[in-house]
């Protein structure tokens, strides 16, 4: 994680640079200038329907019909032992160990045809970070400067910032791998600048905090000004300096950073610690469970874009952690799993954060999308649990502009495939680009400086409000 990346043509920038930089009047640079964004689109501007998006992933796949697409009528093989219950929505059966969750779904579009061919966890990943198609369908898909950024990181780059002082993107609390980090996370071709504000942190940790932004103890802004306390500054903090150097681009992310120490605004958010206790039990008292409060907290102070992952593995061999992954490997089993682990916790953070959003009038402006790369295998194994199946899953989107208790496509009778309005990622991410008010046909420089559109597929209008 802390290692040089292979594609990062930069050069090394070490402390002594930084310094010599510091020398050259680096905080005299206009952090309107370094942030500043540009379409290559010329079109007409469309409506911003989504102010923010809070962007929930759910890293290993999780298994759509034993959540938002289950098939009673199916053969035992196929249905499993969970059973459906009505929900808010006539239209929408939810597995009933997800009461609440189906109490919500009034507020909700699900997408059940979302389809791809990309079988492997960071290929189909990368596609789902990014709604471009990866090369090879290859685990062993790593990092490019010739891959696709992700979606806050062109956001970032496509719509001007209104408060320089505030993160447009920011992702937590983990980079998630599979053998190696899965590409999409950053901002790959289009530079440093626009990669994520990325905290490594556990907003569950009673000592949460932003070491990014915190001043060493006796340094005030003002003093950031002159070189001596920019030196004491680097030298509190060698050591994510010297991360940044090697692998952020610390020139312009470390600038930034720089511009953000001086909004009271970025603190206070950031300060999930002000936070009522009733509210933070009720998203609970798990790293992720906060991470989806710390998101609305994000959304409430003007972040654009929000990406809270699920788990850092892709999981699904233990009932206290990881991810979706439930094959049933090494004699383990899904169901008991997902009962005491993965139902459990999106029970109780999926409806309280659009609960939360709505009391406080968030949610009309807020999308929240919660999706895996890939859906499970129909048909259970011989290990009475699911495997990888990116060929039929399901896509929950809320709020933002989109409609309210609604389903766009149909699986068929097995949930195996499109049985109809059969869409990709490529269209989803369109779908989420348009509720920005960002067109899909806009377009950036690749890392040739040719130019390429941000997605090749259509927005799903069928969602939008």
């Amino acid at each position: 994680m802390f290692a040089r990346s292979p594609f990062d043509r930069s050069p090394l920038l070490t402390r002594r640079t930084m310094l010599s930089a510091g020398s050259l009047g680096l905080l005299g640079l206009s952090l309107p200038k370094l942030l500043q964004a540009s379409s290559q689109y010329t079109g007409p501007k469309l409506p911003v329907r989504a102010k923010s998006v809070i962007f929930l992933f759910q890293w290993g796949g999780p298994s759509h019909l034993e959540t938002f697409d289950m098939k009673p009528q199916a053969e035992e093989s196929y249905r499993g032992p969970h059973r459906p219950m009505a929900s808010s929505c006539p239209d929408i059966l939810v597995n009933d160990r997800l009461p609440k969750t189906a109490a919500v779904m009034d507020k909700v579009s699900l997408i059940r045809s979302v389809h791809h061919t990309m079988s492997n966890h960071n290929s189909a990943g990368y596609y789902a970070l990014t709604g471009k198609a990866p090369p090879s369908d290859d685990q062993r898909l790593r990092e490019s400067i010739e891959l696709f950024p992700g979606y806050g990181s062109v956001a970032d780059k496509l719509i001007a910032q209104r408060d320089p002082a505030m993160p447009s993107y920011v992702s937590y609390p983990h980079i998630i791998a599979d053998g190696s980090p899965t590409p999409g996370q950053f901002a790959s071709f289009l530079g440093k600048r626009h990669d994520p504000l990325y905290v490594p942190s556990d907003p569950n940790d009673p000592s949460f905090s932003l070491p990014q932004f915190s001043l060493p103890e006796g340094l005030g802004i003002d003093r950031l000004q002159h070189r001596r306390g920019l030196q004491q500054f680097i030298d509190q903090q060698a050591r994510l300096m010297d991360f940044s150097a090697e692998a952020r681009g610390l020139d312009d992310y470390y600038s930034k950073a720089l511009g953000m120490l001086h909004s009271p605004r970025i603190r206070e958010a950031f300060n999930i610690a002000a936070e009522p206790e009733n509210i933070r039990e009720a998203y609970g008292r798990t790293t992720y469970g906060q991470g989806c409060l710390l998101a609305r907290r994000l959304a409430e102070s003007g972040v654009r874009f929000t990406t809270c992952y699920f788990s850092d593995s892709i999981g699904g061999q233990k009932t206290d952690g990881g991810g979706w992954d439930t094959h049933g490997f090494n004699n383990t089993r899904m169901y008991p799993i997902i009962e005491k682990y993965h139902l459990p916790i999106t029970e109780q953070t999926l409806p309280t954060l659009l609960l939360d959003l709505e009391q406080r009038g968030l949610l009309d402006e807020t999308l929240v999308v919660w999706m895996g790369e890939f859906g499970r295998t129909p048909k259970i194994n011989a290990n009475s649990s699911r495997d990888h199946w990116p060929h039929c899953y399901t896509v929950l989107l809320a709020g933002g502009g989109t409609k309210r208790g609604f389903v766009h496509g149909a699986s068929d009778e097995t949930g195996s495939h499109p049985a109809a309005d059969a869409v990709t990622p490529d269209d989803v991410a369109a779908t989420i680009y348009y509720l920005m008010g960002i067109d899909p046909r806009s377009e950036v420089l690749d890392a040739q400086g040719r130019p390429i559109m941000i997605s090749s597929g259509k927005p799903i209008l069928e969602v939008v409000a």
